[in-house]
């Protein structure tokens, strides 16, 4: 019989936030830290939803739905093979979130927080991302910060990604030992 309680052999962190924090980068400089895979999100929307933000017209929890298959698909993959990863998904509500943990132990959320006039400068500035500036209110209003009860923590995302990527891997390694 398998230990339940047993710690995960994998770790998936999902870096969550809304458009603009950097998960991206910060995602990147989590995985080299690491040294494993790295998976922009992003690309695991299906078309009508790009084609549905490209307009401007925020996502539904219709919308989102299968995305978030795909991304809890992608974390299975990686616990399957054993391997680490680090996927970025704006993993914005209570939900969301329980949908990418359910039978994923590996799952360890880092919420970048970002102070909201940081956020319109970012996107302001951003050049060749389907995602306009126009829905970080919409963002915003749908975003649950993380629980005390879910697996992460809240980064603040104001200052350099490496200053915010740093933070992070120093404590999931204390957590999630060993990495």
């Amino acid at each position: 019989m398998a230990d339940t309680d047993a710690p995960p052999t994998t770790v998936s962190v999902v870096v969550m936030g809304v458009s603009g924090t950097g998960k991206s980068t910060v995602g990147v400089g989590i995985a080299e830290a690491l040294g494993c895979d790295f998976v922009e999100g992003d690309d695991l929307h299906p078309p009508a939803n790009v084609a549905k933000m490209r307009s401007g017209t925020p996502l539904d929890d219709e919308d989102r739905w299968p995305w978030l298959r795909a991304v809890a698909a992608r974390v299975g993959e990686h616990e399957a093979a054993g391997t680490d990863l680090v996927i970025t998904c704006s993993a914005l509500k209570r939900s969301y979130r329980d949908l990418l943990t359910e039978g994923h132990p590996s799952v360890w959320f880092a919420h970048i927080d970002t102070p909201h006039e940081v956020l319109v400068e970012r996107l302001r500035q951003r050049r060749g991302h389907y995602m306009p500036g126009s829905l970080l209110d919409s963002q915003l209003a749908t975003l649950e910060p993380l629980a005390d009860d879910e697996p992460g923590h809240a980064y603040s995302g104001q200052g350099s990604a490496d200053q915010t990527v740093q933070a992070l891997v120093a404590e999931l390694r204390a957590e999630r030992q060993p990495m």
